[in-house]
């Protein structure tokens, strides 16, 4: 959402029309190459011909840890998860898990009063707080052991850096409070004088900031934009900007206070409360819907999965996620019969990744999918920090060096030839799995809305969707199954396209793991031909109370 905002701020600061002359192919994420003439995943023609017939012997619960979900949307409140062992709304933990009316989910970013978390620091700008105290007074790193001196030279690295941008933000924020208040002169002015937009190529103004005002106007409208829309990019400009000044990059700002644990405790698990939307679900809504929007109802979109009940667990605000939340999370979405988890979210530092490491250890041992999005930086990530990941961070001898239950996800536009890999995508020939779609991704919005998202965080849905259906029609089939059976069916681009962020034209398997891209219509048939090895699946709530299986026993998947 971020790189898509910027780009339309690099348009009206060169006070060009930059709007797009093509567009992709509705719902084309569903679609299929061969039938459909685009890139998708194939959903629509594998039920069609694959699973046409056949029901689903599982209902999958995937957890979507996000900014939150609108549960009430026209197109997913059919397909919320119900924690049915507790009782709505009578304040007390009536199934005993450590949260209180946890019916759709949890809020790992709220406060025991209702309140939430709505804008963080980025995790940069808290390591570089942590570092301020220690090393206060310190101009030098002589005298330091080996690690301080590393930790010095990035505590000096950060200073500049996040002074950097934290002035950057402020200057923006004031150019478009500028802009702003220069349009609202001009549309005053154009009342008062009864001008029309078309008067304005041929008028000048005393006043610069109508001047400008007044330019960027008649360039928008000119793209075939409005006026009402320039006010809206506007607005997200400067709140964006705001953002970055005041909170992302501000070593100073404390969030943490209103959900009013003890953030040092990295291992507490008791905060947070159950409003699983927040007050900016947006992003999240957008993510559940790509993997579960009602298939049947004639509403909106299709999701990919039609049998998947959406478990949200608020821990992503508007800046970095905090690894305790991640991990909690994490933990919450095992301990409650998720078998997927999806995450579309990332960032460059981590302050306590053992404790991320030591979740997704649990997930992997119950038997738990976890997908997450690469970024959106247009970096390698085989060279670049990108947090989470699978690789652990001890590592020895006896112990694994990564999780084997993990899918990276880049980007795939809907475009052919060069730019098929999104030119914001991260990307890495080992630590990005697969590509997915990510651009132009019509999905979920609060408020029974739609909208277009691009991002990472759009194709891992996707992929999450994908997995889904696997273990919704093939539930003997384990995680590490349904991970190598998405890989091993990958759609392979045999095709040079231009590295995302770059002109340089490489060869698409360069870019990931497999060099293709997921596809369910592929994947389908290989589940088909696959012997489930899976002897140790939690089952969910949902499946273990429709087969009178005794909750308190945590029986296993025969």
């Amino acid at each position: 959402m971020k790189n898509r905002l910027i780009l339309c701020l690099v348009a009206l600061f060169g006070l060009t029309a930059a709007f797009a002359q093509d567009k992709a192919p509705e719902n084309w994420f569903n679609l299929d190459a061969g039938t459909d003439k685009v890139q998708g995943v194939s959903t629509e023609r594998t039920y069609k011909e694959l699973l046409n017939g056949m029901k689903p012997k599982q209902t999958i619960v995937v957890a979507v840890i996000d900014s939150g979900v609108d549960a009430e949307h026209e197109d997913l409140k059919d397909v919320m998860w119900v924690n049915e062992d507790e009782i709505p709304g009578n304040g007390i933990d009536d199934d005993n898990n450590g949260y209180i009316d946890d019916i759709h989910g949890w809020n790992f970013i709220g406060g025991k009063d209702g309140s939430h978390v709505g804008a963080d620091n980025l995790e940069a700008a808290r390591v570089l707080k942590k570092y301020r105290e220690m090393f206060a007074g310190k101009t030098s790193s002589a005298g330091m052991n080996k690690k301080m001196r590393k930790q010095f030279a990035e505590y000096q690295e950060l200073e500049e850096m996040i002074s950097n941008k934290q002035k950057a933000g402020k200057e923006n924020y004031t150019k478009y409070s500028a802009i702003i208040e220069g349009l609202d002169k001009l549309e005053k002015k154009m009342a008062e004088d009864s001008l029309t937009l078309g008067d304005l190529a041929t008028m000048t103004f005393d006043d610069p900031s109508v001047s400008q005002a007044a330019n960027i106007a008649g360039n928008v409208v000119s793209g075939g934009g409005t006026i009402e829309g320039l006010r809206k990019d506007l607005g997200g400009a400067l709140k964006y900007f705001e953002g970055q000044y005041k909170h992302h990059y501000n070593p100073d700002f404390d969030a943490r206070k209103i959900v009013g644990d003890n953030y040092a405790d990295q291992t507490e698990k008791d905060y947070g409360n159950n409003d699983i939307e927040g007050p900016d679900a947006g992003h999240g809504t957008h993510v559940a819907g790509i993997i579960a929007g009602t298939r049947n109802n004639d509403l909106g979109m299709k999701g990919v999965s039609n049998s998947v009940r959406i478990m949200s667990i608020r821990a992503v605000p508007d800046g970095d996620e905090r690894d305790k939340d991640v991990a909690n999370s994490i933990r919450y979405a095992v301990d409650n019969g998720a078998s997927i988890i999806n995450m579309s979210f990332g960032k460059g530092y981590s302050w306590n990744k053992k404790i991320v490491d030591d979740a997704m250890k649990y997930a992997q041992k119950n038997d738990v999918l976890l997908v997450h999005a690469a970024g959106n930086s247009s970096q390698n990530n085989d060279s670049a920090s990108n947090f989470p990941n699978d690789k652990y961070e001890k590592a020895g001898w006896f112990s694994p060096k990564k999780n084997k239950t993990w899918i990276e996800v880049g980007a795939l536009s809907w475009k052919k030839g060069a730019d098929a890999p999104a030119k914001f995508s991260n990307y890495g020939k080992d630590n990005v799995d697969l590509f997915s779609p990510g651009v132009d991704i019509y999905s979920t919005i609060p408020n029974d809305e739609y909208a277009n998202f691009n991002g990472t965080s759009m194709a891992s849905p996707v992929v999450a969707g994908v997995a889904s259906v696997l273990r919704s029609y093939f539930p003997e089939l384990s995680a590490k199954q349904v991970k190598g059976i998405i890989m091993e069916s990958v759609i392979p681009l045999n095709q040079q396209v231009k590295k995302p962020g770059t002109e340089e034209m490489v060869p698409f398997s360069d870019l990931s793991v497999t060099g293709g891209v997921v596809n369910v219509y592929t994947a389908v048939k290989k589940a088909k031909a696959t012997k489930g090895k899976n002897k140790k699946w939690k089952m969910s709530k949902q499946y273990r109370a429709a087969k009178g299986v005794n909750e308190k026993l945590k029986t296993a998947y025969p």
